[in-house]
């Protein structure tokens, strides 16, 4: 078996990403353009990669994974933070959600693997907490994790169960702040994305001072959609490159993970959440019957809002500000799949089966013929 960091699996800064091709955006992205450019947030990824040729239930090929985000870094732990989620389509699941609607809090990390390794996942996020923290600030050891997953079997061995604890305590123990790597990693090794090769990515949005000065970040694992509906800056990508995609209908899901500043409660945030739907309705998804598209939105501001003893003293922001957020989240989301798909590579897997990176050439040379192309931005 191999686990793989996500220093070691890919360079981050190294990667092409969707500004350093041209593909033009709006809004003014933070200085990594990534999640963690909200103080505190921390991404980690353990990528295991496997065996080839025809699938042997059990023994491989592998192309699966783990990624983990963390609101807090370390304190994530001992500092839960306001949370909502929203389902646009609910063929998958997101453990945990039920809680957060009811209390308004993610009580740790969001984990994000395949569909078949959700039990395992959650089973180790939970005994990581026991082993690296104390009790919860009421005295007790208890977890409810936050565990989502999109489908990785074409190219996966996904019913060997290859993800075991090793993998998850790896990607939350090496989570990080900084760049973060895109593409084949994590839980994206495996995914397939409006017919290409699909994984994670990720994007951010700074506010204006005007605005309030807050940033928005969004992480995605993108396994959804068909090539013909592939749409990036408004252009027809998809119907506008030869050949068919990997597969024929739009399902597979789509994980969305939109990090903030911005004092926002548990009811804003499921606003937020909510409008992550309009960053993948740009990309060409239509939610299809059979993706799961499931996202959830935390707010790192307002720390101790959950101490179980006193009055707690928050701060959040009127609804009446929140447009520029909401514009933030699209944005953001947007970028982050196309950046998932301009970092991943063409991957062969189970029963050689081969799934096509989106050629760059050809985006530059589609989005140049219909005037959309821009200086790449290092």
């Amino acid at each position: 078996m191999v686990f793989v960091l996500a220093a070691a699996a890919a360079s981050a800064a190294d990667q092409p990403r969707a500004r350093t091709l041209g593909v033009p955006f709006d809004g003014t992205p933070g200085l990594l353009d990534a999640i963690t450019d909200v103080k505190g947030v921390t991404v980690g990824h353990s990528t295991i990669v496997r065996g080839e040729g025809a699938l042997k239930v059990g023994e491989g090929p592998v192309r699966t994974g783990v990624t983990a985000i963390l609101p807090r870094g370390r304190e994530t732990m001992n500092d839960p933070v306001f949370a909502g989620w929203f389902a646009l389509n609910g063929a998958g699941e997101m453990t945990g959600t039920t809680w957060i609607e009811e209390g308004g809090f993610l009580e740790g990390p969001v984990m994000i693997t395949n569909t078949h390794s959700v039990g395992a996942v959650h089973e180790a996020t939970i005994a990581w907490r026991v082993k690296e923290g104390a009790a919860d600030a009421t005295g007790y050891w208890w977890s409810n994790p936050v565990v989502a997953e999109t489908w990785d079997g074409e190219l996966n061995d996904i019913n060997g169960f290859h993800v075991k604890q090793a993998n998850v305590f790896e990607a939350l123990s090496g989570a990080k702040g900084g760049p973060v790597a895109e593409g084949n990693v994590g839980g994206g090794t495996g995914m397939i994305c409006n017919g290409f090769k699909g994984g994670i990515g990720t994007a951010s949005r700074k506010l204006s001072d005007a605005a309030g000065g807050y940033t928005v970040g969004a992480l995605v694992q993108c396994n959804y959609g068909r090539k013909a509906d592939l749409t990036i800056a408004g252009v027809p990508v998809g119907r506008e490159i030869i050949g068919e995609g990997a597969r024929d209908d739009d399902e597979g899901s789509i994980i969305i993970v939109v990090a903030t500043d911005a004092p926002l409660l548990p009811t804003q945030l499921k606003r937020l959440a909510r409008r992550a739907a309009l960053g993948l309705a740009r990309v060409g998804s239509i939610a299809g019957n059979g993706s799961g598209d499931i996202f959830i939105a935390f707010s790192t501001a307002n720390p101790g809002a959950a101490r179980p003893t006193g009055l707690v003293a928050l701060s959040d922001l009127p609804n009446d500000r929140m447009n520029p957020l909401f514009a933030a989240t699209v944005q953001s989301v947007e970028e982050a799949i196309v950046n998932a798909m301009i970092a991943a590579e063409t991957m062969k897997g189970a029963n050689n089966f081969v799934v096509r990176a989106l050629p760059h050439d050809d985006l530059r040379r589609i989005l140049k013929k219909y005037g959309r192309v821009v200086e790449p931005t290092p």
